[in-house]
């Protein structure tokens, strides 16, 4: 009834921070191994992790093109992570009727 799996998920994530596209791409981990199984979850474990495409975006902004310059990056990241799962088998559970 209850199993043991091992997956590969990927992941993408943005952000203004390094940090803030890395946690973004980590919090889709649940949602993206969800649809991809019908059984029951019980733990989701990540065991490795390998970025596939780590990206740094530079845009230069000025206010009326003359003043106030600055410089504002956005960083992407595409990852895949090995995840172990502990499921509950719902096809191997025998109801009763009733």
């Amino acid at each position: 009834m209850k199993q043991h799996l091992t997956s590969t998920v990927r992941v993408e994530g943005k952000g203004e921070t390094k940090a803030a596209a890395f946690s973004s791409a980590l919090s889709q981990v649940q949602k993206t191994v969800l649809k991809s199984t019908d059984n029951i979850l019980l733990r989701i474990e990540p065991q490795d992790v390998k970025v596939i495409t780590a990206e740094e975006k530079i845009t230069h902004e000025k206010f009326l093109f003359f003043f106030l310059p600055r410089e504002r990056k956005s960083y992407y990241v595409a990852l895949d992570i090995t995840v172990n799962m502990t499921v509950i088998n719902t096809e191997q559970v025998i109801f009763t009727k009733k």
